[in-house]
């Protein structure tokens, strides 16, 4: 393995830089209940094992210090095509372990447990016996709990300073911290221009990531909720702390939400995937076609990576926001 540095590996967040550090010097952070402490230059092959943590290497310019990415929703983000096509592609989906140590990364990093854990790609302490060191957003375990079946349980609402911390954190990892600042400050200025003046209180949402057997809808508190509590609007499952439960169409249509936020998927795993196929189906399913939002055709259509926590949530938060003045239904 190519090791750019010694990173050991024990809470989420990040533990400061002195600031008389000089560059190269040992950085010490916080990731998840893992210590890590990272020498030298950095990572210099890094594999990325889903495209939230991928997006943000690659808005950090550091796509020439990647070995390979995998697990993708959608297109890139725009702006991003020409650097993410010279990094590897190891897999749409989840890679095999192997496929990702022939890559030889000297550093892993991925956006979901799910994907860095017991029955995912690997677990930490897999990769950390090989001295291949590890990195989890912190999205996915700060205030959440994935110990049960499904996709977690939010302790405690997202925010977009979590987020904020994992662009900082991987700045720092790769000893580019001014980058990570200046992306920080474009994400926060968007969310600001996108709300200014926006009023949306008393308008309900429902969002639907997946699935048109079993739906998956957002619960109160992760990403998806960051975009209400942003335009002011309300969630007709904020009752409901899971991060996807699968909900049947009689409790959806009952709830009757005034807009649809749609994923527009471009993967192939479950039913309904795009945009297209899902209102294919609210607008012949007897269950939902008479609901307000599909007679009035008012759908709000997002990529899978804006409804992720991740740097693109704030895409959300823009779409949402326009949508919702469009609709005449925000002041």
């Amino acid at each position: 393995m190519l090791l750019s540095g010694a990173l050991l590996l024990t809470g989420c967040g990040t533990s400061p830089r002195p600031a008389s550090a000089p560059p190269g010097a040992a950085r010490v952070l916080d990731n998840c209940g893992k210590k890590v402490e990272i020498r030298g230059d950095g990572p210099q092959r890094a594999v990325s094992l889903n495209q939230g943590t991928t997006e943000i290497m690659l808005s950090l310019g550091l796509a020439d210090r990647m070995a390979g990415t995998a697990t993708w929703t959608d297109p890139v983000m725009k702006g991003l095509e020409k650097a993410a096509g010279g990094v590897d592609r190891l897999a749409e989906n989840n890679p095999s372990f192997e496929k990702v140590l022939d890559a030889e990364p000297d550093f892993v990093a991925a956006s979901f447990a799910s994907t860095l854990g017991k029955g995912g790609v690997a677990t930490r302490e897999q990769f950390e016996r090989l001295g291949v060191p590890t990195y989890l957003s912190p999205s996915d375990c700060l205030g959440k709990d994935n110990s049960g079946d499904g996709d977690g349980v939010r302790t405690t609402p997202l925010t977009m300073d979590t987020v904020h911390g994992e662009v900082r954190d991987l700045a720092r990892v790769f000893g580019v911290e001014k980058r990570g600042e200046e992306l920080v400050a474009r994400l926060k200025g968007r969310v600001d221009r996108a709300t200014a003046g926006l009023d949306a209180s008393g308008v309900t949402l429902l969002y639907w990531f997946a699935n048109a057997e079993s739906p998956y809808m957002a619960g109160c508190c992760g990403a998806p909720g960051v975009i209400t509590r942003e335009t002011g609007a309300e969630n007709v499952f904020d009752d409901t702390t899971e991060e996807w439960p699968q909900i049947n169409w009689e409790t959806v249509a009952d709830r009757n939400p005034d807009v649809l936020v749609i994923g527009d998927l471009t993967r192939k795993s479950q039913t309904a995937e795009s945009a297209a196929a899902k209102i294919r189906f609210l607008e012949t399913n007897p269950v939902t076609r008479n609901m307000d939002a599909v007679r009035h055709k008012r759908y709000v259509l997002l990529s899978g990576q804006a409804m992720n926590p991740t740097i693109r949530t704030v895409e959300g938060v823009e779409q949402v926001a326009a949508a919702l003045r469009r609709f005449g239904l925000a002041k």
